[in-house]
């Protein structure tokens, strides 16, 4: 969590970090702490290198969460999610710590991550993982994102 002292990053010129464990994101207080919301971060352009072969892989990425204390800074997470370019890890493991780590740093009341995955070897594979229930009256919308179909 960041220090008091505000983002690290927003208005600032910022360096790619070198990979996503030199990451820092960077949290803010929620500006509206008793209501319960959903936030979403859609990231259709998301790569990371396949651990086997080195080659990339793509993926539509989609966050969901409902703000406990703390919002994430959407510049960090941009810069954290792009430290992944140089990051190999198979699809399971980089959506799931993606959102274990969001969950575990900013404690939000409840957050989702969907992973769609383009096809690698011919096999689309998509990747989901939640902390839990979500709390009750919370407004789910579907990520919205299809399944591959390739041309079809």
């Amino acid at each position: 969590m960041t220090d008091t002292g505000g983002p690290r990053y927003l208005g600032k010129a910022s360096a790619m970090p070198a990979s996503p464990e030199a990451a820092v994101l960077d949290y803010v207080p929620n500006p509206r702490p008793g209501a319960l919301y959903l936030v979403r971060f859609a990231v259709p352009e998301f790569t990371s290198l396949c651990p086997v072969t080195g080659q990339p892989d793509f993926a539509h990425i989609v966050i969901d969460y409902a703000p406990g204390e703390t919002i994430v800074e959407s510049k960090a997470l941009k810069l954290f999610l792009g430290a992944f370019r140089n990051h190999a890890g198979f699809h399971e493991d980089v959506t799931v710590g993606i959102g274990q780590r969001l969950f575990g740093e900013m404690s939000p009341r409840w957050l989702r991550i969907g992973g769609y995955w383009y096809p690698r070897g011919g096999i689309p594979i998509d990747v989901f993982w939640q902390s839990g229930a979500p709390p009750e009256g919370l407004w789910l919308p579907e990520q919205g994102v299809a399944s591959y179909r390739g041309r079809g």
